[in-house]
């Protein structure tokens, strides 16, 4: 049997998110990581999925090179469709945003993106609704306290305690709220003819 490596792209994840690491190897395909440094500012009025697209697009675009199929992602939290909450970055800017999403309903939208070497792009956008519960400052503060969320849209962290802020979620992707939808991007990675469970690989994937 031929080996499949030699007849598809390398893949590379344009991206430094360790959480975007770990989902992306669920899939069990050798992959590189080559972090994107782009401009990520929001253009003026700019609708939430229009924006993520775009970043998702620019990231790849970053990244792209001879041989190589690259995935882009981006993800921000949009409250009434149109104020957002990108990574708080700091402890206090993620205290306030999780005090204005108290009690809320968010639509967390996940960009994504896999550009093929011969300019062929696949570009979607997958979104996720949590309504949080009614949160105290003591909630708040415990939880700032335990969970690492200065590099997490609206500062939740839904593969950790986040969840315990939520009163429910509501979504077609459980791994597109950690980041990158994994469904989303299979159905696009097969559509390269590089289905995940049709793939020969190595014993364990490589990832670098």
């Amino acid at each position: 049997m031929a080996d499949s490596q030699a007849l598809h792209p390398e893949l590379v994840l344009a991206s430094s998110s360790p959480s975007r690491r770990e989902l992306l190897a669920r899939l069990g395909l050798p992959f590189q990581v080559l972090p994107a440094n782009i401009d990520e500012s929001r253009r003026e009025a700019e609708p939430p999925r229009d924006y993520v697209r775009r970043l998702a697009e620019a990231k790849a675009r970053a990244m792209a090179g001879p041989g190589r199929l690259v995935v882009g992602a981006d993800q921000v939290a949009a409250l009434d469709g149109v104020e957002i909450f990108g990574k708080p970055g700091n402890r206090e800017r993620a205290q306030r945003q999780l005090q204005a999403l108290s009690g809320r309903e968010v639509e967390f939208v996940s960009g994504l993106c896999l550009l093929h070497p011969s300019g062929r792009m696949q570009l979607d956008c997958v979104a996720t609704r949590v309504r949080f519960r009614q949160l105290s400052p003591a909630c708040i503060e415990a939880y700032l306290e335990r969970e690492r969320v200065l590099g997490c849209a609206a500062s939740f962290r839904s593969e950790g305690l986040g969840l315990c802020l939520a009163e429910w979620v509501r979504g077609d992707d459980p791994s597109a709220l950690i980041g990158l939808p994994l469904v989303r991007l299979t159905e696009m990675l097969a559509r390269e003819g590089l289905d995940p469970l049709l793939a020969s690989l190595p014993e364990e994937p490589v990832v670098s």
